[in-house]
């Protein structure tokens, strides 16, 4: 994350492309000083910094004078905060003395920086919005884009992409205005960077939202900009190798870790020779590590994890030291070192613990589930999945991420209507006669398609209809089929547990009434024991038929009850290994005919696993949330081609399918060769 204090020029700004590329190792970054750019190895005299403030304040107050009271602000900032930020507010209560706007807006801006580098948020935001009333009360165009930009970088850091893109897309907009170059603080140079720099950021913002395509079109648009500035400044090639690391950044985000990790290493070196910040050496130290660490390269992904480590110490940036030590902790389970891994994830629990990002949080539930599971803590692993499901159903959707495309896609077309605007006033003033005769052959054409449109309407309403009473009718036939079905099955587990279960007790109890009554050879009492033991064999599968038919659980306990004693069963056979997780299914009554065939499903689903998969673990899930009852069946098996599905003619898939059907629900299957097989059924309740 740059940021970029310019000595009292709007682009005092919290750039969004370094913050894309460090968001996985230093997403607190923010939380250091805003003035960590300085060089630290100067030596700080207290007594000399106040005796240059008093000079400073025996001078005229003009606009020179606030603008000297930042200067001496900023460089102090690291060193002393407290007074960095008394200058700060005599700034702003001189620049109200004075009455200059906009030295006011700017103020008040730079006393925001100083607050967001605290992380109090919410006064930075305070002293954003002051800059923005006072620089739009003034129509000062280049500080109201700097106001806007502050603003967004606030929200993206607290997850509020919507006002995010807001701010942005404002910000945009000032900049294609010619008139921000009135007050010519802004040459078209300074211009362009900034361009670079929004471009960057909403890259950031699209990659965060998972919009990859978009994230790498606008990170090539900056990069087109600062390759157009390269002969003119030699630190444009840093600039170049930074917006390549958010590039990479991109990929790794899209799973193609080789081509992220080439960028990287192609332009580590201009990084750690440039004259570039440490941290951007370190955030790309990180990255190398985690995607050597996804491409299976331990070895390489350690080293690199020790350097990264060593500079995060080096810089005192206690969120890359959090992140190393769980990266270093999933290196040691993966080389089954597991009490060095407990050791690594035990230093950055409290960090991790306490820290209220949900992206962080879920990164490190799912490393320590994954230890768990790794130790045999299979009661642990499953408190940490529970943990990390929840936190992940806080993390934002694509839905963000398609409003965002809808927003900027908005912009553009309002952007082209007023280009199409000014040309059609240009053709009104040069023949009002022709636009006249345009507009009556467009409204009798508009008319007719009105007309057209209304007929075809029409038709598609009742076609619409046709269809909606053949399909009431078809769910009709298969709500019929199935209720018989389970009134049937009911039926038979009641005959042969009531009566074929007692015949069969009755049987067993008058043969050993008989064994204490006969005199047997040693040869005939072990062939009656065998029998003895065959009727016990008989007895327990009867059960287990009528059990299967209708479980008693289902009906006394309900669905999440009954869903776990099965997976259990199947447990205790060997024939596969099932974890079950439910969320939200707690103090939850599913209506019976529902839980039924949930039950049902995932019964046929488990069978189809042991019978065709040749799977050693399976997962069953159902959750509940706002309406929604969502069932997954994942199995670790040989998988299949899901296009034969199609063509499938056994009865099991087929019961499926209506009874997910009937329920009105949506069916997904994912599967390919060799990698498994994933049903997730979505239901509304």
């Amino acid at each position: 994350m740059k940021k970029s204090w310019k000595k009292g020029k709007w682009d005092i700004s919290y750039n969004l492309n370094f913050c894309k590329m460090l968001c996985k190792i230093l997403p607190g970054f923010i939380l250091l000083p805003f003035f960590s750019m300085i060089a630290g190895a100067q030596v700080y005299n207290r007594d000399s910094v106040i005796q240059l403030v008093n000079n400073i304040r025996e001078t005229k107050v003009d606009t020179g004078h606030v603008r000297k009271l930042w200067d001496v602000g900023y460089v102090i900032g690291e060193k002393d905060s407290a007074l960095a930020k008394q200058l700060l507010e005599e700034a702003v209560a001189k620049s109200k003395a004075i009455n200059d706007a906009a030295s006011i807006s700017n103020s008040y801006r730079m006393l925001g920086l100083w607050h967001k580098a605290v992380n109090d948020k919410d006064k930075a935001m305070m002293y954003y919005r002051a800059s923005l009333q006072k620089a739009k009360e003034n129509n000062i165009l280049y500080l109201t884009a700097g106001a806007y930009f502050e603003m967004a970088t606030i929200k993206y850091e607290i997850g509020e992409y919507d006002s995010c893109i807001d701010f942005y897309l404002k910000t945009q907009e000032i900049f294609e205005n010619p008139k921000v170059f009135e007050y010519k603080i802004l040459t078209q140079r300074i211009l362009d960077k900034k361009k670079s720099d929004l471009y960057s950021n909403i890259s950031a913002v699209f990659s965060t939202l998972g919009n990859l395509p978009k994230a790498d079109e606008y990170i090539n648009k900056a990069l087109a900009i600062a390759e157009s500035y390269v002969a003119q400044s030699s630190k444009a090639k840093n600039i170049i190798a930074l917006y390549m690391q958010q590039k990479a950044g991109n990929y790794y985000d899209n799973r193609e870790f080789e081509r992220a990790l080439r960028i990287r290493l192609q332009y580590l070196p201009q990084l750690e020779n440039g004259v570039v910040p440490r941290v951007y050496v370190l955030s790309s130290y990180q990255s190398i590590a985690e995607e050597f660490y996804e491409l299976k390269k331990i070895d390489s992904s350690k080293l690199f994890a020790q350097k990264s480590m060593q500079l995060a110490k080096q810089l005192e940036v206690p969120d890359v030291v959090a992140r190393v030590n769980m990266l270093l902790g999933r290196i040691a389970i993966q080389e089954k070192k597991f009490k060095m891994a407990q050791e690594y994830l035990k230093q950055c629990s409290s960090y991790y613990e306490n820290n209220k990002d949900p992206h962080q949080k879920r990164s490190y539930l799912a490393a320590m589930q994954e230890l768990m599971f790794a130790t045999s803590k299979y009661k642990e692993a499953y408190l940490y999945a529970e943990q990390y499901h929840t936190i992940n159903d806080s993390v934002l959707n694509s839905e963000r991420s398609r409003q965002f495309a809808e927003r900027e896609a908005k912009y553009e077309s309002e952007k082209k209507n007023v280009q199409i605007q000014l040309q059609q006033s240009a053709l009104k003033q040069k023949s009002r006669l022709n636009l006249f005769l345009a507009g009556a052959i467009a409204a009798l054409l508009c008319i007719s398609l009105l007309i057209y449109f209304n007929y075809k309407q029409k038709q598609k309403l009742q076609q619409q209809r046709i269809t909606e009473l053949e399909t009431e009718k078809q769910l009709t036939a298969t709500e019929a089929v199935l209720k018989g079905e389970e009134q049937e099955r009911t039926r038979l587990a009641k005959d042969l547990h009531d009566g074929l279960g007692g015949m069969l007790s009755g049987i067993k109890y008058s043969f050993q009434t008989m064994k204490g009554n006969l005199i047997m050879t040693p040869d005939n009492a072990q062939a009656f024991e065998r029998s003895m033991d065959m009727l016990d064999s008989s007895i327990k599968e009867m059960r287990r038929v009528a059990h299967n038919m209708m479980p008693e659980a289902l009906v006394k306990f309900g669905l999440n009850t009954a869903l776990k004693d099965f997976c259990n069963d199947i447990n205790l056979s060997g024939a596969l290994k099932v974890t079950y997780q439910s969320i939200g299914l707690e103090n939850v009554e599913v209506e019976q005919t529902t839980a039924i065939a949930i039950y049902r499903i995932v019964q046929e689903l488990l069978n189809n696993t042991i019978k065709h998969a040749g799977a050693n673990n399976a997962i069953v899930q159902v959750s509940k949330s706002d309406g929604l009852l969502a069932v997954t069946v994942e199995d670790d098996g040989k998988g299949f081609d899901t296009s034969i599905l199609k063509q499938a003619k056994g009865i099991g898939w087929s019961n499926i399918e209506n009874r997910v059907e009937f329920l009105k629900g949506k069916l997904d299957v994912n599967s390919q060769p060799g990698k498994g097989t994933s049903v997730l059924i979505e239901l509304n309740t």
